[in-house]
């Protein structure tokens, strides 16, 4: 693989992964048909994004070849080291005239060159390691409300929360009401804590669809982080939302680019109704997936009528609309690759005895799927956390 960024694009570029530097440690390289896919994941599989260049992102585009077995190698690297190279931004903007970034299999290296004014190149060899398709898989047509603003108008908005917020709420109404509430655990007094609520007006917004009355639970940072480089590239952002427990789907569009950010919410103990979580699925080499054991909760769901594979493609050809956004380059052309779905597991819901009340979001989840032989024989590690009582010291 090999990809070559020039002009303003390259500061895009770092502004990318600093985004994707709030979500998880590991960023995942994949080289696609359609694009270079950019992703990240949290520890917890509570917050996905995915960033995918269009080849006609860059000013020079080969996708490499596929395996022998059709398969595209793709890696992850570590996110500190691939952060360290854009890490100044307005460097980037004035010093670095163009990027070349190459992946070479066989080398066990992905470079990173930085060609600079007065003809200064830095090269950065970045180790990595093969790994599967990260992919959540989600269908945002299926949430019942949608929100389209400025990006400018949301960060106003969150800027009256301080920065050590953890969560906060969203809120619709069928009667155009929107608001932005700090999120409380019901172990915390009223009395003893500072309420902070913003409501923004239908007019604010570029689209306002709302089908029922719903409010949502989210973690900021991730969304802070979105907000940013959405801000920067003058996107409007869109939000899809449903019930609590539910993901929430915050996407950005544009003609070389496509951006897509799923955070679990926060499940609502008085609902009675069945949450279905945003999960992550890997297609087996025979195209079928695993029959689900009969005590797996999760695989008796439904899941096929909630959930469909995140579409990440950016359609090329002479009806392509040009990006007001970024500069159009002429791409080179690659071999087609074969796209992949991801793994699907299972959540676990049991709680704890004896352990006060936790915050419960429902989680992503990445990994393998077994099937009912191997499930017997790998059992999957447990995931309670237990912690011993604190005592006072003496």
């Amino acid at each position: 693989m090999r990809c070559l960024v020039t002009g303003g694009n390259v500061k895009v570029l770092g502004k990318a992964v600093h985004s994707l530097s709030r979500i998880g440690d590991e960023l995942y390289v994949e080289p696609t048909e359609d694009g270079l896919s950019l992703r990240a994941v949290n520890s917890s599989r509570s917050a996905y994004t995915c960033f995918l260049f269009a080849p006609l992102f860059f000013q020079l585009y080969e996708e490499g070849s596929p395996d022998p077995d059709g398969e595209t190698f793709r890696c992850k690297v570590l996110m500190k080291s691939f952060l360290s190279v854009f890490r100044s931004l307005p460097s980037l903007e004035k010093m670095v005239e163009k990027c070349l970034i190459s992946l070479n299999p066989r080398a066990s290296r992905l470079v990173v060159q930085l060609h600079c004014k007065y003809g200064v190149t830095k090269t950065h060899n970045l180790s990595f390691q093969e790994c599967e398709l990260l992919q959540a898989v989600f269908d945002k047509e299926l949430c019942a409300n949608m929100l389209r603003a400025p990006a400018r108008v949301l960060v106003d908005a969150v800027i009256h929360f301080p920065v050590t917020l953890a969560e906060v709420t969203l809120g619709v109404s069928p009667a155009g009401k929107v608001s932005f509430r700090n999120y409380l655990d019901e172990e915390t007094e009223p009395s003893r804590t500072m309420v902070t609520e913003l409501c923004l007006s239908e007019d604010e917004f570029q689209d306002v669809q709302v089908q029922q009355q719903s409010h949502v639970t989210f973690c900021l940072k991730e969304f802070r982080g979105l907000l940013s480089f959405a801000e920067s590239s003058n996107l409007p952002l869109n939000i899809h939302f449903d019930s609590p427990g539910r993901p929430a789907i915050f996407t950005l569009s544009d003609p070389l680019l496509e951006v897509h950010l799923v955070l679990a919410t926060l499940s609502d103990p008085n609902s009675s109704s069945q949450v279905r979580s945003t999960t992550l699925q890997a297609r087996p080499a025979n195209g079928a997936f695993p029959t689900a054991t009969p005590d797996d909760d999760f695989m008796g769901d439904d899941i096929d009528s909630y959930m469909i594979a995140m579409e990440t493609t950016c359609e090329e050809g002479p009806g392509l609309p040009s990006s007001p956004t970024f500069p159009q380059r002429c791409p080179h052309p690659g071999a087609a690759l074969e796209s992949e779905s991801s793994t699907m597991e299972s959540d676990l819901e049991g709680a704890v005895p004896g352990t006060p009340p936790q915050k419960k979001f429902r989680s992503l989840f990445f990994g393998s799927v077994l099937t009912q032989s191997q499930a017997g024989t790998h059992p999957g590690p447990s995931q309670d956390v237990l912690a011993e009582d604190s005592e006072g010291e003496s």
